[in-house]
C-alpha cells in the first residue's frame, strides 16, 4: 500500500501537474482547451512525457486520445483501463478530467518505482473530448475506442465552420482511420475513472472520497403555455388567461414534487421567456425549458410523467394550453457492482467508511460502460464548484484518493484477471 509520506508527495506532484496543464490554454485569461486544437495536442504531448517517465509505452490514437500502457506480469495480458479527459469547457477549472488522468499516471508510477507488475496490464488514457465544447457533440474520445462514432460526426462543424474532419487533418490525424481507434472487447477487462464530484455531497458528509453508483439519466424538454395577452390595467384578475402565471405555478410544483421523489432526482427550469412580453401586457405565451435527471430510468420517467400531467392540469384549470416536446434523452448508466464493491472496500480502508452516490454530470464512463464494466471514484471538491476557475481540491484529499485508487486497482486487477484471460482465450 502507498504509505502516507508517499501519498503526500504523489499528491503534490499531481497538483503541480494540474497547474502545468492549466497553462496550456487558448486564452491567457482563463483555462480553455478544446478538442483538436493546438492546445489539445500540446497537452497530449506533455501527458505523454509523464506517461513515459512512469514506465509506460505511449501512443496517440486515431481520434486524438493519448494512451499509455504498463505491461502486466505476463506480456500481452488484457488491460485495466484508467483515465478521464483532458479537454475543458470555456473558462474552466483545472481538475475536471485532468485530476483523473494524472492520478492514474501516479498510480502506475508507484508500481513502476516499486518494480511491481499486476495480473492485468494497466492502460492510462487521456480522452480528447468529453465536454463537447467545440463541436457540440460529446464523448468523441471515449466513443472512439468503443467504435461508436455516428457516421455524421466527421461532418459536424464548429462555430468557425471547421468540420471535425478538417480539424483532424489540421492536427495530423486521418479521418479515414477513425475506426482504428476502436479497441477489441477482449483487450480491456474493465474501466476505472477518478473524478472530482462536481457537487456538495461529500463536503456535506465531511468525507474526501465517495463511490459512484450510477451516472444520471437525463431528459430535456422545451415547454410552452399559451394563454391570452391583454392590457395589464383593464383585464380583471378573475378574467385573465396568464401564461406566465401558469408557468410559475408549474415551476413551484416541479420543485416540490421532485423533492418528494428523493435527493437523487433533480429538476431544473433553466430558461424562461415571454415572447412579445412587456411591463404592461398580460403574458399570452411563455416558453420554458425542463431538465430532469436521476440514476434510475423508471423512476425518472415516472417523475416526468407526473410533471407533464400536472402541467396539463394547471393549463386546464387556468384556461390556457400546455405543450411539451422532448429534444434530448440519455439513459442512466449503472456502475458495475463488483467495481463499486472494490472501490468501497478501498475507500473504507483509507478513510474509515464509504459513501455511495450517483453522478449528476456526464462522464466518459457513459460510453465505456456500453462495452466494459466501469466504475468511478469521486474526490471532494470545495463547495461543489466545477466548470469554473474556482474549482478546487485539497492535497490531503488527493493523497487519500491516490491511496484508495492504488488499492482498488490492485484488487480489481487480481479479481478480473482470470475472467479477462478466459475471455481472451475464447476469442
Amino acid at each position: 500500500m502507498m504509505n502516507a509520506n508517499e501519498a503526500t508527495r504523489s499528491a503534490a506532484r499531481v497538483l503541480a501537474r494540474c497547474d502545468a496543464l492549466a497553462e496550456i490554454s487558448e486564452s491567457a485569461e482563463g483555462l480553455t482547451r478544446v478538442y483538436l486544437s493546438p492546445e489539445h495536442m500540446r497537452a497530449n504531448a506533455q501527458v505523454g512525457e509523464w506517461m513515459r517517465a512512469a514506465g509506460m509505452t505511449v501512443w496517440q490514437d486515431a481520434v486524438g486520445n493519448i494512451c499509455g500502457r504498463y505491461e502486466g506480469a505476463e506480456p500481452g495480458a488484457p488491460a485495466l483501463l484508467l483515465g478521464s479527459h483532458l479537454d475543458t469547457v470555456r473558462n474552466a477549472g483545472r481538475y475536471d478530467g485532468m485530476l483523473g488522468v494524472l492520478s492514474a499516471i501516479e498510480v502506475v508510477n508507484w508500481l513502476h518505482q516499486h518494480r511491481l507488475r499486476l495480473p492485468l496490464a494497466l492502460e492510462v488514457i487521456g480522452f480528447g473530448d468529453e465536454e463537447g465544447t467545440r463541436f457540440g457533440i460529446t464523448l468523441l474520445g471515449s466513443r472512439g475506442i468503443t467504435g461508436s462514432w455516428p457516421e455524421n460526426w466527421p461532418a459536424v462543424a464548429d462555430g468557425n465552420a471547421i468540420t471535425v474532419a478538417q480539424a483532424m487533418t489540421d492536427m495530423g490525424l486521418d479521418v479515414a482511420r477513425i475506426d482504428s481507434a476502436e479497441r477489441a472487447v477482449d483487450e480491456i477487462a474493465a474501466y476505472l475513472e477518478l473524478h472530482i464530484e462536481q457537487g456538495p455531497c461529500l463536503e456535506q458528509a465531511d468525507l474526501a472520497l465517495g463511490v459512484v453508483t450510477a451516472i444520471n439519466g437525463a431528459r430535456r424538454l422545451n415547454c410552452r403555455f399559451r394563454g391570452e395577452a391583454g392590457h395589464a390595467g383593464t383585464v380583471p384578475m378573475t378574467h385573465r388567461k396568464d401564461a406566465l402565471a401558469a408557468a410559475a405555478e408549474w415551476m413551484v410544483y416541479i420543485e416540490q414534487m421532485t423533492c418528494r421523489y428523493g435527493q437523487q432526482r433533480v429538476a431544473t427550469v433553466g430558461t424562461l421567456h415571454c415572447p412579445s412580453g412587456a411591463v404592461n401586457v398580460i403574458p399570452g405565451e411563455t416558453e420554458l425549458s425542463l431538465d430532469i435527471r436521476g440514476p434510475d430510468d423508471a423512476q425518472l420517467n415516472e417523475l416526468l410523467s407526473d410533471l407533464l400531467v400536472q402541467g396539463e392540469a394547471i393549463a386546464l384549470r387556468r384556461g390556457v394550453t400546455f405543450e411539451a416536446s422532448e429534444y434530448y434523452a440519455i439513459n442512466a448508466t449503472a456502475c458495475d457492482l463488483r467495481l463499486q464493491q472494490a472501490l468501497s472496500a478501498a475507500v473504507t480502508q483509507v478513510q474509515g467508511r464509504s459513501l455511495s452516490l450517483p453522478s449528476g454530470a456526464g462522464h466518459d464512463a457513459i460510453a465505456i460502460a456500453e462495452r466494459w464494466p466501469s466504475g468511478m471514484l469521486f474526490v471532494r471538491c470545495a463547495g461543489g464548484i466545477s466548470h469554473h476557475p474556482a474549482e478546487a481540491v485539497s492535497q490531503p484529499d488527493v493523497a487519500s484518493a491516490l491511496q484508495a485508487w492504488l488499492l482498488a486497482v490492485q484488487n480489481v486487477a487480481a479479481a478480473f484477471a482470470p475472467q479477462a484471460s478466459a475471455r481472451q482465450e475464447a476469442v
